[in-house]
């Protein structure tokens, strides 16, 4: 997960391209950083669902001293909220780096300025589409603060994972809008890269 600049500091055409360059590093960084927090999240979901299948097994297990043992007390309620906390960290990551799933098989013969134009269009759709989610699940964090709702078990406050995907949400749709500005400037210039570059 590497945040290398952006190949587009040699771009001549564009909308303030420099300053698109520049931006497009610290983003770069920026999505890794959140990426990587996600990245922990899950594997911490993951050691919690791993303990408490051993706990199940050990319970039900005939060994002496292993029957002491247990599921971990709330682990649905844990890998749930933190499931989700980690998906919506790795979409703004996802999109910097072009890492969403495309059907370039129409596309493939296209020129390198139309693939940029579409870029843009899918791009500006992304953007809308994030910035609608993240009112939605503001929204909904409001709603579940406001009544102090909280999960079963652990009595953890629902709104925590709220606000933990909401800040993916937003980081999603700020990068979204660059990804947006960054195909615009490569459709006015040479046209979308090829590979996998950002």
């Amino acid at each position: 997960m590497s945040a290398d600049p952006s190949p587009v500091s040699h771009r001549q055409k564009g909308i303030f391209p420099e300053a698109e360059a520049y931006i497009g590093v610290w983003l770069g960084r920026f999505t890794s950083l959140i990426a990587l927090f996600g990245g922990m999240v899950l594997t911490a979901v993951m050691l919690v669902a791993v303990v408490s299948i051993i706990g199940r097994y050990a319970r039900r297990s005939a060994l002496p001293g292993l029957e002491r043992l247990g599921p971990v007390p709330g682990d649905f309620e844990i890998v749930s909220m933190g499931a989700g906390i980690a998906i919506f960290c790795f979409l703004a990551w996802a999109q910097f780096n072009r890492g969403h799933i495309t059907v370039d098989i129409f596309i493939s013969r296209l020129s390198p300025q139309i693939k940029a134009a579409l870029s843009v269009a899918g791009n500006l759709l992304m953007t809308v589409m994030a910035v609608i989610l993240a009112q939605q699940v503001g929204i909904g964090l409001e709603e579940k603060r406001r009544f102090g709702e909280t999960t079963a078990i652990l009595q953890l406050p629902i709104w925590w994972s709220y606000a933990g995907g909401l800040a993916g949400l937003w980081s999603f749709a700020v990068v979204s809008g660059y990804t947006t500005w960054r195909s615009v400037n490569e459709m006015l210039d040479a046209g979308e890269p090829s590979g996998d570059l950002p």
